[in-house]
């Protein structure tokens, strides 16, 4: 059955060349735009064929790009179909087999071709995960890069029992990646994401706690985001298991059968990073089990994040003194302050540390908030006011017209072949996680923040300076210095600041959907229009286009900060620290 490809806002905003907003004024103004087909309210799906009719009748230029045009015939199998046809189409890039249908399968092959395998299939990989953002559970970039840099996987075999769609475990620089999914689908679109990137990776599907798929092995590194509060995770079958060497986890305390299976597959002296509901740290039910882990010198740290903790532990070596406390660290307000921490108490020089027998003799409640130093709450609700209020930003003034600029316009593509603008990438198998040159990764890009990776020297690496353009999935950043090089999965431009003004280039390139990598712009976005302004005018815009970029960074800031606020006003009035100004 042929069913009619389907595309939603943003789909017809890349196509047509314009923001979101230009397409509700489109539904809104013309009663003949077509009528949504399916989707919901608040995400309507439209006919491809009919948005395009609809298009031409107007006038309106739009462009499909092959990556498009691969992605609609996959979304037109119907959603049911989308995650099995992803795995296909990684199955047919890594090994040339094809389940798909003859016309489809050529499809992702000239998209491969066109580009790189990798580039392709990871094209694929993140519409599919946007489509189904609401079913798929994956861990966040700058979390998954946190868990793996603390585990120290490089040149090492690294295991993840609940892998997803792989996050934790494509950059982990492990010589060996092994990975289960209960989701025959996300454990072969894993599979396939690790083999592009040249991986030796063995990745199986089934139910890690009922059937694991590697009993018996140990690996030097375990890293793992299982699911929350699943409470048929197997408690009847597995009452007598192995795996609890710690203690039989309660039935409705399945992230502690996760620990402690974790902890069975690695080496004496490997470490784990595993994710837990912040309940799971002060639940009355655990309790015996989180003193079992402290008294084996198992359980080493427990760090707030947002939304979750991160519990680090060592598998205990024979003849291991067990440590005689455990580092507690909030790391909600700033992740960076994470890596300092845990090198501080490695180095047995920690203060934010407290003493196992004190959490033994009391309720064994390893919650992080319960825990932080109280001496310094005052400064640091003070400092944290100050820094709220100083991180506003204003909008850029901007005239409103009655009709837009005449303007004649200009491609990425002509100023490329005009020697305005030069693009380049990282080298395609770049080595990752490890080395002596500060890397820029996608993460600072959209967070707006300094660069947070490293990279060992090797060919080929693009060194970033002052004013170029970088671009991510869904980002654009004019860097403002130098002194690191550019990572995977970006693309940088770069200007002839005598003719090209690069806040008005990178001003563009947001408007386009920031399309600029892996995303559906990589593919065309030689064809993002930009006016043929003299330089002056340029500058103009440019500042605009910068002013607007300050503000969503001041945005971005101001809600971090106003969280920490918030918390530490709220410890401080109940704990006496601080009290309300007469």
């Amino acid at each position: 059955m042929t069913h009619d490809p389907t595309v939603n806002a943003g789909d017809i905003a890349r196509l047509a060349g314009v923001g979101r907003a230009a397409v509700s004024n489109w539904r809104r103004r013309h009663d003949d735009f077509p009528l949504p087909i399916g989707g919901t309210a608040n995400q309507p799906l439209f006919s491809l064929r009919q948005v395009e009719s609809w298009l031409r009748r107007y006038g309106k230029s739009y462009q499909v790009s092959l990556g498009d045009r691969v992605w609609q015939r996959l979304k037109a199998a119907g959603d049911l179909r989308l995650g099995e046809l992803v795995a296909q189409a990684g199955l047919l890039l890594t090994t040339g087999e094809s389940k798909l249908e003859p016309e489809l399968a050529g499809l992702v092959s000239e998209l491969a071709e066109q580009h790189d395998p990798l580039t392709a299939y990871e094209f694929l990989c993140e519409r599919y995960l946007e489509a189904h953002s609401r079913q798929l559970s994956v861990t966040r970039d700058d979390v998954a890069e946190l868990m793996v840099g603390l585990v120290h996987a490089d040149d090492a075999t690294i295991l993840d029992p609940a892998c997803g769609v792989g996050t934790l475990l494509l950059n982990s620089g492990a010589v060996k990646v092994l990975g289960q999914d209960l989701s025959e689908t996300s454990a072969a679109i894993t599979a396939a994401r690790l083999r592009l990137r040249g991986a030796e990776a063995e990745v199986v599907s089934g139910d890690s706690m009922r059937h694991d798929g590697f009993a018996g092995v140990k690996a030097d590194a375990v890293v793992c985001d299982p699911p929350f509060n699943e409470r048929a995770w197997g408690y009847e079958e597995l009452t007598g298991d192995p795996r609890w060497e710690y203690g039989l986890p309660p039935r409705g305390e399945p992230e502690l059968a996760w620990v402690q299976h974790c902890l069975t597959h690695v080496r004496p002296g490997g470490m784990v990073a595993v994710l837990m509901p912040p309940a799971a740290a002060s639940r009355k039910a655990g309790r015996r089990i989180r003193a079992n882990l402290l008294r084996a010198g198992a359980l080493r740290a427990v760090i707030a994040l947002t939304g979750s903790d991160l519990w680090l532990l060592r598998r205990p070596a024979a003849g291991e003194r067990p440590p005689s406390d455990v580092l507690i660290v909030d790391a909600t307000a700033d992740l960076s302050v994470v890596d300092p921490a845990w090198r501080a108490y490695l180095d047995e020089r920690s203060d934010q540390t407290v003493r196992i027998i004190d959490l033994l003799a009391d309720e064994v409640d390893m919650t992080p908030a319960r825990h932080q130093r109280r001496d310094d709450l005052g400064r640091a609700f003070t400092e944290a006011r100050d820094r709220f209020l100083a991180a506003a930003a204003t909008p850029p003034d901007l005239k409103v017209l009655d009709e837009p600029l005449d303007q004649p316009v200009t491609t990425v593509g002509d100023l490329i072949k005009e020697g305005l603008l030069t693009t380049l990438q990282a080298p395609p198998k770049m080595a990752t996680g490890g080395g002596d040159l500060p890397m820029l990764t996608a993460d600072d890009v959209t967070g707006g923040g300094a660069a947070s990776g490293r990279a060992p020297a090797q060919q080929g690496l693009v060194p970033i300076q002052p004013g170029d353009v970088v671009a991510s999935y869904s980002s654009v950043r004019v860097m403002t210095e130098g002194g690191c090089v550019l990572g995977p999965h970006l693309t940088l431009y770069r200007v002839d600041a005598r003719r090209l003004d690069p806040d008005f280039l990178a001003g563009h390139l947001r408007a386009a959907g920031g399309r600029a990598t892996t995303g559906s712009s990589r593919f065309d976005v030689r064809r993002t229009r930009l006016p043929r302004l003299s330089l002056k005018d340029q500058k103009s815009y440019g500042e605009a286009f910068r002013q607007l970029a300050v503000l969503e960074d001041a945005l971005r800031e101001t809600s971090a900060l106003g969280q920490a606020l918030i918390r530490l006003g709220l410890d401080g009035l109940t704990d006496g620290h601080l009290r309300p100004q007469s």
